[in-house]
């Protein structure tokens, strides 16, 4: 399905703690653009399904979150940013920027979030096994799906960039 749009949409999406947050705000603000936070929305419009005790989180409604943010997606111009990626609804991403982040750094800033071990040891996990890049290339098309890697200053320098540039191109081939 390809949805024609004046503004790109773009994903950044990665396990909690590589940077998605910050560099979704930098590149929206930057390309006046949206910034969609997902988790900041989730919790502040009640698009849940109550309390994750074990993992002291809430529980996301995927439908809830998709018809709140339909409207807005289909016109473009959105960074939207989570740890989750595959049950976005694939028309609504022109390119999905997958953070990777060194296990050593990641555990060092989940434990500044005061994160509890068992959602640390979960998180740590999740990022050796690729868990959010496998779900990224079994969820969108491969050429729009790239991994950034998101350890230091210089790699968020880098991100911006990337996707700076990317978004140049992007409005070069369609307007």
């Amino acid at each position: 399905m390809n949805i024609k749009r004046n503004r790109p949409n773009i994903l950044i999406t990665g396990t909690p703690g590589t940077g998605k947050t910050s560099l979704a705000g930098v590149i929206a603000s930057n390309n006046e653009m949206n910034h969609i936070d997902i988790s900041a929305a989730v919790k502040e419009k009640e698009l849940h399904d109550g309390w994750d005790s074990e993992f002291q989180c809430y529980i996301l409604d995927e439908d809830k979150v998709c018809d709140e943010f339909e409207d807005i997606m289909v016109k473009g111009g959105n960074v939207v940013d989570h740890h989750g990626c595959e049950w976005f609804p694939e028309r609504w991403f022109d390119l999905v920027i997958v953070l990777r982040t060194d296990i050593q750094v990641l555990n060092e800033r989940l434990e500044k979030r005061n994160y509890i071990p068992l959602k640390i040891t979960n998180n740590l996990d999740c990022e050796i096994m690729q868990v959010i890049l496998e779900e990224a290339l079994n969820s969108y098309k491969e050429n729009i799906v790239v991994e950034l890697q998101s350890s230091t200053l210089e790699d968020s320098e880098n991100n911006q960039n990337f996707i700076a540039q990317w978004i140049q191109n992007w409005f070069e081939r369609n307007n």
